[in-house]
């Protein structure tokens, strides 16, 4: 028979509730014989990890698991959300979903702005940040334009307004006799003026230059901390090579801030799936709808709970989908310096 390897003997039943009871209280109430057990020192390590992850657990299973378990279930009922009462009704407000025009138009709406804000604001705050960080050259050196501090304080001022503050001023620079159309009646180009920029097939894509513009400078900022940690040399190496400013971008600092590049990418992606307050604020009622602002109206216009948990599920399966495929495509291998 063969011998068990020492420290590693199956345990007796006495020695199981004896390591049971040592993993559950305070290691001071240890039982003498567990102590001098070799096995211990890695259940203290054990207990010590699960102790320390019980709480915020604990608090993360109430206040985010608990409320999302709750959705799920009155979107199987139809709960008006000003009553105690409420009948289960299955999948009904799914299949009503499915077949909700209004639902899809806001669905097809929602998704043009998550595949459009993140790629147009991060291609944006990558070229700004890279020729403000590297787009100066003197005496054959690489190094920041004049005045880039100046400059990041600029394209981050949006971020020190609230996003309703945005909107209301978005919404008088689109209004008839905003901004915009002075503009371009100043320029010349009275046909282009609109009576209803935030109406129609357009209101999506104003709304997209409003994200676009309230996020760029914050990108500018995380992309120029991120190249700021790209050694000098490998930009003056790459300049003795003959390399021209774009082969620089993507195969230098692209490359090495791939990691920030795609946290940014997930984190605009769920900021513009979140777009109810420039929807809410900008646009006129029925003017267009995105997910969260057609979930608003049925929950508290049209006071239909029920349904409007089920569209809250649908968003949240759309950006767990979107964060999932953006870390498993935009996984690569890691490049150390």
């Amino acid at each position: 028979m063969k011998d068990t390897p020492r420290g590693q003997e199956r345990l007796t039943p006495r020695d199981r509730l004896l390591f049971t009871v040592a993993f559950l209280v305070p290691p001071r109430f240890t039982p003498d014989r567990v102590r001098r057990d070799r096995r211990y020192r890695k259940l203290d390590q054990r207990r010590f990890i699960a102790w320390f992850l019980a709480l915020p657990l604990l608090v993360y299973a109430i206040f985010v698991v608990s409320p999302f378990l709750q959705a799920f279930f009155y979107s199987l009922t139809d709960w008006t959300g000003y009553s105690a009462t409420y009948t289960f009704t299955g999948l009904d407000n799914y299949q009503r979903m499915l077949e909700d025009d209004k639902f899809w138009e806001s669905l097809v709406n929602s998704l043009l702005l998550l595949v459009l804000a993140p790629l147009v604001t991060l291609s944006l705050g990558l070229f700004l940040a890279y020729m403000l960080n590297v787009g100066g050259r003197r005496a054959g050196a690489t190094g920041g334009v004049a005045g880039a501090r100046f400059y990041k304080i600029v394209y981050f001022f949006p971020q020190v307004l609230s996003i309703a503050v945005i909107a209301i001023i978005w919404a008088r620079i689109y209004s008839p006799t905003g901004l915009l159309n002075e503009g371009l009646g100043a320029v010349g180009l009275d046909s282009w003026e609109r009576e209803d920029w935030m109406g129609g097939d357009i209101a999506v894509w104003c709304v997209l230059a409003v994200l676009c513009w309230a996020f760029v400078g914050f990108y500018v900022v995380l992309f120029s901390a991120a190249m700021s940690s790209v050694p000098g040399e490998i930009y003056e190496a790459a300049l003795l090579d003959g390399a021209g400013r774009s082969v620089t971008f993507f195969r230098i600092t692209l490359p090495l801030t791939w990691d920030t590049v795609r946290t940014g990418w997930i984190y605009m992606g769920i900021q513009a799936l979140d777009s109810f307050a420039l929807v809410d604020v900008m646009v006129p009622e029925h003017g267009m709808d995105v997910l969260p602002s057609y979930l608003f109206e049925k929950a508290f216009r049209d006071a239909q709970a029920g349904y409007a948990t089920a569209i809250g599920v649908a968003l949240f399966l759309v950006t767990l989908v979107f964060a999932l495929v953006m870390m498993l495509v935009g996984r690569r291998e890691r490049i150390e310096l």
